[in-house]
């Protein structure tokens, strides 16, 4: 006979699934000492239980429940920051803690942490960054966080796509268009770009919008210079390295992210290549220090704070019989590190 509902313990789950109490506890906290299938078990059990790890979650609408946990790509980076900014603001206006985690752009880690936090009993959960090209590792992530909200939990995404959830969507594809043109009407057309690895959507959709630039100009995107690094400053100055090494010509760069383009400034001025009279470079979020580089950066502006203010807003509000989709918008800002294509 099935175990109630209302009275579903660990216990029952962790005999249904033929494991230890203890084998149960790890399994459904995320916590190493479990094989992958073994866990995977023990959560399909619970799920068909319907054991409720989270109770607390239930509350949320009644304004009970506490804690707000949020992931993000790199806390150092001040995009995320930024966002954290607007998520912290709410949570205070409204009386909850946020519990901030980072996963490293590592869909690993950050499948772990979802499960930390459904363990650890959040109320929300907002997970800010691009998602990832990988079909399996979103369609497991966009399991747990369908059961997280099963049992009264929320979830709200920035910058995905995929899961299943309410979203707030920064405008990448156009915004990355947006800052092509304005390199193109400049002259440019030995455009190189500086961005992290193929395997994030982000950098699939600000390509995209690259290419829309270029073939609207008549250009061949195929043409395009493009050096996969790490999304942060490190990886822009190592991008910026190899662009120097293997297209030597280049008269403009496009960092994929400000971090890198702070990055490609740094190996630039350190090479002293002049910018913008030799190479232009622009970035894209205009992070709060974008305007005080030197020279300043060019770059697509996304209203950081407004994001995560608007994620955790749309979490406090009943679960939508559909998800909801929230873009940003996208503003270019022209600062003093664009100019016009030097004479060949």
């Amino acid at each position: 006979m099935a175990t109630a509902r209302s009275t579903v313990r660990l216990v029952d789950v962790a005999n249904h699934a033929g494991v230890s109490l203890a084998t149960a506890s790890r399994a459904l906290a995320g916590r190493d000492g479990v094989s992958a299938p073994v866990a995977d078990r023990v959560r399909q059990v619970a799920r068909e239980l319907g054991y409720i790890a989270n109770p607390h979650a239930r509350t949320l609408a009644g304004g009970a429940t506490s804690t707000v946990g949020l992931i993000v790509h790199q806390i150092d980076d001040p995009y995320f920051s930024e966002i954290a900014g607007g998520v912290i603001q709410v949570a205070g206006e409204r009386g909850l803690m946020v519990q901030i985690c980072h996963s490293g752009r590592d869909p690993d880690i950050e499948l772990q942490q979802i499960r930390h936090l459904v363990a650890q009993r959040v109320g929300v959960i907002i997970i800010a960054g691009s998602g990832y090209n990988d079909h399996q590792r979103e369609a497991e992530a966009r399991a747990e966080l369908s059961a997280f909200q099963d049992t009264g939990g929320r979830v709200t995404v920035i910058g995905r796509h995929s899961l299943g959830v309410d979203a707030v969507l920064p405008d990448n594809q156009a915004g990355a268009r947006s800052v092509t043109e304005h390199l193109l009407a400049l002259g440019h057309r030995r455009i190189a770009v500086a961005t992290g690895t193929e395997q994030l959507t982000t950098v699939t959709d600000r390509l995209a919008g690259i290419a829309a630039a270029l073939t609207g100009a008549g250009l061949a995107p195929a043409d395009l210079r493009v050096v996969h690094a790490a999304f942060t400053s490190e990886g822009g100055r190592t991008a910026a390295g190899q662009i120097r090494q293997r297209h030597p010509d280049t008269t403009a760069i496009v960092a994929l992210n400000d971090a890198m383009a702070i990055g490609v400034l740094s190996t630039l001025r350190a090479h002293r290549v002049a910018v913008p009279e030799q190479v232009s470079v622009v970035g894209f979020d205009d992070v709060a220090v974008a305007a005080d580089l030197s020279p300043g950066l060019t770059t697509v502006r996304l209203p950081m704070a407004e994001m995560g203010r608007q994620a955790l807003a749309m979490a406090l509000k009943p679960l939508p019989a559909r998800p909801r989709r929230r873009p940003t918008g996208h503003l270019l800002v022209v600062r003093d590190s664009t100019g016009p294509a030097p004479a060949a």
